[in-house]
Parts: structure tokens; sequence; C-alpha cells
């Protein structure tokens, strides 16, 4: 089959299409026909050899890829519940390919008003997000968010599942009027331009001064001196991402004072069965709302899959709204 492999060097490394064995499921595991597989931040962290990746069977090659939508074409021993020709989407490495094999309990069955591409957007972005907002930061209905680089691929879904959950007021940061104003589109009712605005000024304004319930931060330690200063009486801040740097300076005191709660989540250290628990509650929460509309992935770009290294050079330009995808 073909796939794009990781090639280790200076500067985080390359890509390249090479030609692979076809990998054959195990015990318990599917064999994915991809139609398309989505962008994520820690692609770039997989060149860079920071994050968990699949070694192609009987090679050192390293396929890269997060997740993927596609076309069951094959099924393990002790395998039920799934039959070939189910369309499905999941978290999975080494999803930049043609056929990519996983656990059949983090397959998640596509609603049929949704594309190949519509679908490859959601496990990483989706899974991520309600597990920050729902099941870490136990939002609830009326309770006010706020979310950080909110035109990112996570942001996009965090917007929508806060709006979902009845969350009000929903704000988040951009760097463009043009962002901002397709964010409103989607369900944000206070959008920030951090480029022009102090966003912390802006969300104690937008609270009537009660300051926000939950944070979700996908930027990081230059982010923590004002988030904390516009957090609410045991408010919630959730650390899913740290692109702008890890070590931000904190006053414990002040944290102790307004009895706030820092929680942090990742992927990394996530071993296979709290990936499905993520996958299946997420699913449970989100999958209606797909299927009814109320929920819709957003799209910036799609490229073909031997362009994979040009749509990583466009992601890392922080010019998109909402995810990549590239089709297999």
């Amino acid at each position: 089959m073909k796939a794009i492999v990781i090639i280790p060097g200076k500067e985080g490394g390359t890509l390249e299409m090479r030609g692979v064995p076809e990998p054959k499921p195990g015990a318990g595991q599917i064999l994915l026909r991809v139609k398309a597989t989505a962008l994520n931040r820690a692609d770039l962290y997989q060149r860079q050899g920071l994050y968990p990746t699949r070694t192609d069977p009987g090679s050192s090659l390293i396929i890269a890829g997060l997740e993927a939508a596609g076309e069951v074409a094959d099924l393990g021993e002790g395998v039920g519940g799934l039959k070939v020709g189910d369309h499905v989407m999941a978290l999975c490495t080494g999803s930049y390919a043609e056929y990519v094999v996983f656990d059949h309990r983090l397959a998640v069955p596509i609603p049929d008003r949704l594309s190949w591409e519509e679908a490859a957007t959601i496990p990483v972005s989706y899974n991520t997000e309600h597990n920050a907002l729902i099941t870490s930061a136990r939002l609830k209905p009326g309770e006010s968010v706020l979310i950080n680089a909110a035109s990112s691929g996570v942001g996009v879904a965090a917007v929508q599942i806060a709006k979902l959950f009845g969350a009000r007021p929903v704000m988040g940061t951009g760097s463009s009027p043009e962002k901002l104003q397709a964010l409103a589109g989607l369900g944000m009712d206070v959008g920030v331009n951090y480029r022009t605005e102090n966003f912390a000024d802006a969300a104690l304004a937008a609270t009537k001064g009660a300051g926000v319930n939950v944070i979700i931060d996908h930027v990081g330690a230059p982010f923590l001196k004002d988030h904390l200063r516009c957090m609410a009486l045991g408010g919630r801040l959730v650390s899913v991402g740290r692109l702008a740097g890890r070590v931000g300076e904190l006053d414990l005191d002040f944290l102790a004072l307004r009895r706030l709660h820092l929680i942090g989540v990742t992927f990394r250290t996530r071993t296979l069965e709290e990936r499905i628990a993520v996958t299946r509650a997420c699913a449970a929460d989100l999958l209606p709302a797909f299927a009814d509309g109320r929920l819709k992935p957003i799209i910036h770009r799609v490229y073909p899959l031997h362009q994979a290294l040009e749509a990583q050079a466009y992601m890392a330009s922080n010019a998109q709204l909402g995810k990549i995808v590239l089709v297999v």
C-alpha cells in the first residue's frame, strides 16, 4: 500500500510517500480502508519524534497520522458488532495510509449525513474537547466558557460542544475579525481579537465581573496570568495545548482564595482502555448531534495524500479555520 512515512532529520524531519506492506488485523482489531484522514498539531510533534507513532510491521518505517475515516476491509479474530463494509471513524496511529489497523473498540459509526472528509475531522478534535469540557471540567448548562485559539480544529469543536451543552456565554479568542465572525456563526457569543484587546478584560466584562467558569486553554504559559485573573470562584482551567510555552508563574495563594481547579489532559499518557472510554463517552453524547446536524465539522482545506508535507506546512501557518484534510 501507499503510506506517508516520517523521515527523521533536522528541523522536525520530513514526510515521504513510500510503498509499504499492507497491515493485517490481529485479534480484536479491524483493518480500515482509509478514505480520509485529518491533520492535527500533534502530527508536527510526530515528525519530531515527540508523539506516539505506528511503525510499519517488519520495518523501521514510521507512518504518520492520528485519525481516519473509512470502510472496514477485514476483521481480526474475536471482533463483534462490525462487518466488512461498515463506515467508521477512529482515533488511530498510522492513518496517513491506504490502510490502517486498530482496536475495534475505537471504531465509531459514521452518521449518514457526513462525508468521508467531514468524518475524518471528528475523532481527535471532538474526543479531545468533549473530554476537556464535559468529562474533565464538568461543564453545566448556564456556565460561561472561554476558549482560546478558537479557530483551530480543536477550538472549533470546543465552541460547538460548549454551545450544545448550554454554556452561556461562549467566548473565544481569534486573530482576525473574519475568523471571529465565522465562529459567531458556529455558536460563539463573544469573540475577542487577542491582537487588539485583552481577552481577560473582555471576559470579565462579558460576565459582569463574575469571571469565567471554564477555560479551555490551547496556548499555554503566556496566557496563564490573564487566565487566572478572569476566572470565577471555583473556576476550572483545562490545559489542552501548550503551543506557546509550558512554564508559567502561579500565585498559589490566589489559586486557594479563588478555589480554582487546574486540569491537564493529553492522549500521550492514556492507555488503550482509557482511549476507548473517552471515545465511548464522546460518541454517546455527540453522535446524535452529528446525525441531525446540530454539530457540523468545519473543513478549511483538502489535500491529496501525497501532499501531506505541504498540508502540514499550511497548518503550521495558523491560517485555517477548522481542520485540514487529506483524501486517500
